[in-house]
Formats: C-alpha cells, sequence, structure tokens
C-alpha cells in the first residue's frame, strides 16, 4: 500500500479476530480505522460513508453475512438491510450473495466465501490496471499521458490497489504519467480529500480541480485520456459512477479523447437492462451546504455511446 498522510495504510476492509475492521474514509486524510461488531453498525458504516466505492463495498456486503452467521444473527434478515444500504452499487449485493450462497455450511464456510471475496478484488484490480494500462498505450501512443479522473477509485474504494487508478499506478510503473487532473468530487471532495493524497503518496504529478472546471481543463487540450471507475454498468454499456462524471463524457467526446471506465466484472449488472434502470441514490441535503431545499443525487449515468471502452479483468468491453 502507498504511504499515507505519513502512515502505511492498512487494507481498506479486512477480517480481524471476528470483526469487520475499516479505514474510516470520513476521517481521512487522517488515518483511522474502527472495528465494526454488528450488522447494525456495518450498516451505518456504508450509509455514512466509512466504507465506499463499488468494490470495496462488496467486500463489506460479504463480510456482513459473515459478521451474522458468526453472531448467530438472522442471517436473511441481515443480508437484506445490507443489501439495501446503498441501492446504486451493485456490487453491495453481489457480494451479499456470494456470502449467502455458504450459509448452509455454517459459519466457517461463509467466512471462506467472504475471505475470497476479498482476495479477489486485489487480484482483479491489479489485473485491471494492467489491462487498462495497455488500452491506453495502444489508444494514444507511448508517450506519458495526461489523465483526468473523477471522485476516488484508487486503494481506498477497493481493498488496496485501485480500478481506475489501478490504471494510472500500472502506467505510472511504466514511467508514463505526465499528470492526472482529479476533480474534487462535491459535494463530499473524494477527489481532493483521498485521490488527491494517494496520488501524492504514490508520488504521481496531479493537480485538483473544482468539478465545473474538468470539462473545460479537457476542452483547452489539457488532457490526453479520462479513466474513471464505475458503480454499475448496465447490460447495454451504460455506467453509473459519481455525480459530475457525465460531463466528463460528454467533454472526451467533443474533444475526441478516450473515456474509459475501469470496473471489476462485479460491476456490471446484466440484469439491468438500461442505465434508466439503475436506481440513483439521493444523499441527504445537509451533504451539499446549500443553506436550503437542496437536491444531492449521488450518481449519473453516462450512456454507452459516450464510452470508449470498459475494462475489467477479464476483457475489454467497446
Amino acid at each position: 500500500m502507498p504511504a499515507y498522510a505519513g502512515a502505511v495504510l492498512p487494507r481498506t476492509i479486512d477480517w480481524v479476530d471476528g470483526r469487520i475492521v475499516l479505514v474510516d474514509q470520513t476521517a481521512l486524510p487522517a488515518v483511522r480505522t474502527i472495528a465494526v461488531d454488528d450488522v447494525d453498525a456495518l450498516v451505518d458504516a456504508i450509509r455514512r460513508l466509512v466504507v465506499r466505492g463499488a468494490p470495496a463495498l462488496g467486500v463489506a456486503g460479504a463480510m456482513g453475512v459473515a459478521l451474522a452467521a458468526h453472531r448467530g444473527a438472522d442471517v436473511a434478515a441481515a443480508a437484506e438491510r445490507i443489501a439495501t444500504a446503498r441501492p446504486t452499487a451493485v456490487n453491495l449485493a453481489v457480494g451479499v450473495r456470494r456470502a449467502l450462497a455458504a450459509v448452509p455450511d455454517g459459519p466457517a464456510a461463509v467466512l471462506a466465501a467472504a475471505l475470497a471475496v476479498r482476495d479477489e478484488d486485489v487480484a482483479a484490480c491489479h489485473a485491471i490496471g494492467d489491462r487498462g494500462a495497455a488500452l491506453l498505450t495502444e489508444l494514444c501512443g507511448p508517450a506519458p499521458l495526461r489523465l483526468s479522473t473523477h471522485c476516488n477509485a484508487g486503494a481506498l474504494a477497493c481493498v488496496e490497489w485501485g480500478t481506475a487508478l489501478g490504471v494510472v499506478r500500472s502506467l505510472h510503473a511504466a514511467g508514463r504519467v505526465a499528470l492526472v487532473v482529479a476533480d474534487e468530487t462535491r459535494p463530499l471532495l473524494q477527489g481532493a480529500r483521498i485521490t488527491a493524497v494517494e496520488l501524492a503518496a504514490l508520488g504521481i504529478a496531479h493537480r485538483v480541480v473544482v468539478d465545473g472546471a474538468g470539462p473545460s481543463v479537457i476542452a483547452r487540450g489539457l488532457v490526453d485520456a479520462v479513466v474513471v471507475g464505475a458503480d454499475r454498468v448496465a447490460a447495454n454499456g451504460d455506467v453509473a459512477n459519481k455525480i459530475g462524471t457525465y460531463p466528463l463524457a460528454l467533454a472526451a467526446a467533443r474533444a475526441g479523447i478516450p473515456f474509459v471506465v475501469a470496473c471489476p466484472e462485479s460491476t456490471v449488472d446484466m440484469k439491468t437492462p438500461d442505465g434508466a434502470a439503475i436506481t440513483i441514490e439521493d444523499r441527504a441535503e445537509d451533504e451539499v451546504l446549500a443553506g436550503g431545499p437542496a437536491w444531492n443525487p449521488a450518481f449519473d449515468v453516462t450512456p454507452a455511446d459516450l464510452v470508449t471502452a470498459i475494462v475489467t479483468e477479464t476483457r475489454v468491453w467497446s
């Protein structure tokens, strides 16, 4: 893991001594972990964004079922509460289902299934990074790239490597990153508070811009490609990601540069036909700090025709 605020991060989420241990992402850039002992606390942590990012939520879902099984709780009821704690990210429910399938074999089997989800995420993210780096080299050529990204799809959105930032890390290891432009990501500033600090810890040159400046920076010819993560990909290739992603896709299309989505296969939801069928989470008005009535959608949908390619651990979908 990269050094972060003077420390080396533990895994974003892990199972330690019968409890779920999370890096508290609401406290960043200070590094603080919390131990979760029951399902109520886990659901609260998911809703408060103590843990967030589609791959990390998948692991949280699986570990939550394991926690319920080990505590002798009503596993089916606990699974339903966990799976619906946040509606847009499909990985949460996928992780829950993976662990639920092992319930007939007992708590040890449920934990083994949850730990498998964790370990598979690490391997998948490394594969996504390498595959995405190869794709951007093919699309943009061998020169160091100026990249734009939105929200956080790095180590803290996963277990320890990252999806979109995993691609950046693979390119950086090959000496192929000139600059990363990171949108601050209103209203909770995941780009400024998390992505920028991860990039600094990795020694990757970067600049933070306000969300409204991201498309303009692309239009000015200051970016060679956009790479983002995803919370759900519909069967037709529409992509739900953090609010503010869609304008970057529009700007990339107008500028004629690649717009690449990096995510694990578990984020691709073949049961959701298109973006219109994706439930968009509306979060609390007070996050916007508008001083009056507010609308706070957490995600937007980028239509498939604006996406150059979706990169997973097993394929490039274009």
